[in-house]
């Protein structure tokens, strides 16, 4: 007997709690799987999202004998299309069981929704664009992923791709231990020499509000040439901001200047992941408190760095690169002294080779990849 495969559109808060939760019972038995937060996650497919404001998506699920077997979402990104074209469109949260017949319904729903939003080339994986979780991956399913990092299984390219998709770019994920990481003398020297002209400080945070604004314009200036990008809105970086002032500990955000200019950036985050493991994705009743106490009180042991930047004036200037390793060596006696064990540098752009090698010179390793896919309708 052949069961009917059932793919139904998301349009109330009870399918928007069942497409949530989903994974959870998917990746029930992978050890490296952590729930992320449900409140979160129903916040981020809500209006509440900041990104709501550019971003239109859908939302599906597949069932099989009533029971959810995969999902996806599509979303037409206004922001991207102004940069790359009105045809550009996006899929992303795919998660199924390992079944081809699952992952082409949930696919031609998401590429028919996006045809008649005028699409003809989509990309993705992005959750909900490439400012938020982005990319498949594609290596390192043995150890968790890092904060507002995703996970998958070992199937999933082999089924995407039997759906038309190929490699757009691929991402990478750094593992760094700040007790080993290392400056070689000819960067040492570098490094010493341009203390002469660049300053590097904390965040003020009496300032908050300006300051998240002078590290969004930085951001924007940085990234504006590379694959696929997308500028932040004021009210993102402001939303933001919000967040992260609860998250990162004033120490953990540093500005580089030159003659008292902000030219570059960086943020350590606490791994949420880590803090959040056994609670289920949940807060309540008593998650809330566990959370507080990792966070506030034990702390944790593994941390990220998910946003870095050099304006782009900057990046191919001989100051450029020693910028970031300042950055970098500010940042890294902060996470010694906070006793953080592992550090993860992600993502960087496959394409990014001046990153990429100042990382592995002082002794960062890639540890996972990520690909972000594209294809023609």
């Amino acid at each position: 007997m052949v069961c009917m495969i059932h793919i139904e559109k998301v349009s109330n808060k009870r399918q928007l709690k069942s497409f949530i939760e989903f994974p959870s019972s998917l990746f029930q038995n992978d050890p490296n799987w952590i729930n992320p937060l449900y409140i979160e996650r129903l916040e981020h497919f809500s209006k509440k999202n900041p990104a709501a404001a550019h971003i239109k998506w859908q939302t599906w699920v597949a069932k099989k004998e009533g029971k959810i077997v995969g999902r996806i979402s599509a979303q037409v990104d206004t922001l991207h299309r102004e940069l790359h074209g009105e045809e550009t469109g996006h899929f992303g949260t795919i998660d199924a069981i390992d079944d081809t017949e699952v992952f082409s319904r949930l696919f031609s729903a998401a590429e028919n929704w996006l045809a008649s939003k005028g699409a003809r080339k989509i990309s993705g994986p992005f959750s909900l664009n490439i400012n938020q979780e982005s990319g498949l991956l594609i290596e390192g399913f043995d150890t968790p992923p890092s904060a507002m990092m995703t996970h998958g299984k070992p199937y999933y390219a082999a089924r995407v791709e039997e759906q038309g998709y190929a490699q757009g770019t691929d991402l990478f994920a750094y593992s760094m231990r700040p007790s080993e990481l290392h400056f070689p003398p000819s960067l040492a020297k570098l490094m010493a020499r341009a203390r002469k002209k660049v300053s590097i400080r904390c965040l003020n945070r009496k300032k908050f509000s300006e300051e998240m604004q002078v590290l969004r314009q930085i951001f924007n200036s940085a990234w504006q040439k590379n694959w696929g990008f997308v500028p932040f809105t004021e009210h993102e970086f402001a939303v933001m901001g919000e967040q992260l002032k609860f998250l990162v500990p004033d120490d953990m955000i540093f500005i580089a200047e030159i003659d008292s200019v902000p030219v570059a950036f960086i943020i350590g985050l606490p791994n949420i992941n880590e803090a959040t493991a056994d609670l289920n994705g949940r807060l309540f009743p008593t998650g809330w408190i566990k959370l507080l106490w990792r966070l506030k009180v034990s702390g944790v042991r593994s941390a990220r760095v998910p946003l870095m930047g050099v304006k782009l004036e900057h990046q191919f200037s001989r100051i450029g690169p020693v910028i970031a390793l300042l950055l970098i060596e500010a940042l890294q006696a902060v996470f010694s002294e906070r006793k953080i064990e592992t550090v993860e540098m992600s993502w960087i752009l496959e394409s990014n080779s001046g990153m990429r090698n100042i990382l592995e010179k002082i002794g960062a390793v890639p540890y996972k990849r990520y690909r972000l896919y594209e294809k023609q309708l």
